[in-house]
């Protein structure tokens, strides 16, 4: 008798975007619990924006230091970016892998140490107040420690998602990198230096914003734009591929910030990483859009895809940069770019869909018929949230390349309005989300 040969094993399918969330009810932080976080978020962006207002004056001529435009730009990363952060990937990653919320006691009581102490240290680097700036500082960097413990420990469980976990392990190790570098600043602001400023701060921009803050979004995007669109997750060795690239210029950007005397080719080259990195990401990102059922996320689609492009624009700006040496504007709007124009814009973006989506699945635990995500979203302040935001940056950023108060503080009235229009939706989210709960079941 001839024997039968054995099939070769199917390749494995790509997963759906929306597969993970089967039974994603019974992993859900307490609703209370992310929704401060994103409360926090919005109004530090709210605050954010007035302090441009109200301080136009000060930035065409800032290049780093003590002052309010330090104040506003904290707001923004520690309290927005932040804040989403931990408010996203302690709420998403254990949805995603499955796996059990872990202290989520201890994530509630850290909010109420964070937001006082981001509020404390935007204030005391407005005003020029060192003494104040060592114990917000102090405070924030205890609870970031924290965030990165509970981060860790979520990515560990995630062994089925490589590719998240590969750019979610990058973003701790870079976090822990800020928090250094915050603390070696911090000390040269009291007299008590142990790493020289130049260092730090080249340290503190480039494991802040392109290492932690950047890594998390680029990871994070393999399961949020999936799970927007209905489209398939990229496969996991293409999503290695990728973070193989990026995590690949966010070390060389900071061997550039460690090494002087090698820091123009190192930063040339992390450029140049950093630009197949995009490349990279925009082509998977391109084929969960190709494959999507919901093609059309509107106002929400068009802030990551502003964000995206963003990005694109902060590479020749950090070029630019690089040759124009340092002490330059073009230093500034680097970081300005990466930061309101990529990351802002992204995140923005995701959470127009994200909070409605959330609110409704915890809806859903004590309602038969929970209400759907576009029950709770009031559509027209996200639209002149997405038009505010946009005029903002490109005034933000003409008015710093011309020298300009008269625009940062137009830049400053958009972005105001636009964050008080972003406000109103979460406010009436909220509203929408408590008067469901309490009606009668029909």
């Amino acid at each position: 008798m001839k024997p039968v040969a054995p099939k070769p094993a199917a390749a494995r399918r790509p997963a759906l975007g929306g597969a993970f969330l089967s039974g994603a009810s019974g992993r859900l932080l307490p609703a209370s619990v992310p929704l401060r976080y994103f409360g926090a978020a919005a109004l530090f962006h709210l605050a954010a924006w007035l302090v441009v207002l109200l301080t136009a004056p000060d930035w065409p001529a800032w290049r780093g230091g003590l002052g309010w435009p330090l104040a506003a730009l904290h707001l923004v990363t520690l309290g927005t970016l932040a804040g989403s952060a931990i408010g996203v990937s302690l709420q998403l990653l254990p949805v995603a892998t499955k796996q059990v919320v872990r202290w989520p006691k201890l994530l509630s009581a850290i909010w109420w140490l964070y937001v006082p102490a981001v509020a404390l240290l935007a204030a005391a680097m407005g005003m020029a107040r060192p003494d104040w700036l060592a114990a917000a500082a102090a405070a924030v960097i205890a609870v970031l420690l924290v965030f990165a413990v509970m981060l860790g420990l979520n990515l560990r469980a995630g062994g089925s998602m490589a590719g998240v976990v590969l750019h979610g392990l990058g973003a701790v190790v870079a976090l822990v990198l800020v928090l250094a570098s915050a603390a070696a600043l911090v000390a040269l602001w009291i007299g008590r230096p142990f790493l020289d400023h130049g260092a730090a701060r080249q340290l503190h921009l480039a494991a802040g914003v392109f290492g932690f803050m950047g890594l998390l979004a680029f990871g994070l995007s393999f399961v949020l734009l999936p799970m927007f669109t209905l489209g398939r997750v990229p496969g996991d060795r293409q999503q290695l591929q990728a973070g193989a690239a990026a995590l690949c210029a966010v070390a060389l950007a900071v061997a550039a910030a460690l090494i002087p005397a090698a820091a123009l080719p190192l930063r040339a080259a992390a450029l140049a990483a950093g630009a197949l990195a995009l490349g990279l990401h925009l082509k998977l990102m391109r084929g969960i859009l190709d494959t999507a059922m919901r093609k059309d996320l509107g106002p929400s689609g068009r802030l990551m895809q502003a964000g995206w492009a963003g990005l694109a624009l902060a590479l020749p700006a950090g070029a630019i940069a690089l040759l124009a040496g340092q002490g330059t504007v073009w230093g500034t709007l680097f970081g300005l770019i990466a930061v309101a124009g990529w990351l802002l814009s992204f995140l923005f973006g995701v959470l127009q869909r994200i909070l409605p989506f959330l609110a409704s699945m915890h809806a859903g635990q004590k309602l038969k018929r929970g209400p759907t995500p576009s029950a709770l979203t009031m559509e027209r302040p996200l639209l002149w949230h997405a038009v505010a935001h946009a005029l903002a940056v490109l005034l933000l950023v003409a008015g710093l390349l011309l020298s300009s108060p008269v625009l940062v503080r137009l830049a400053g009235l958009a972005g105001t309005l636009g964050a008080l229009a972003f406000v109103v939706f979460f406010a009436e989210l909220l509203r929408r989300l408590a008067r469901a709960m309490t009606e009668p079941a029909q």
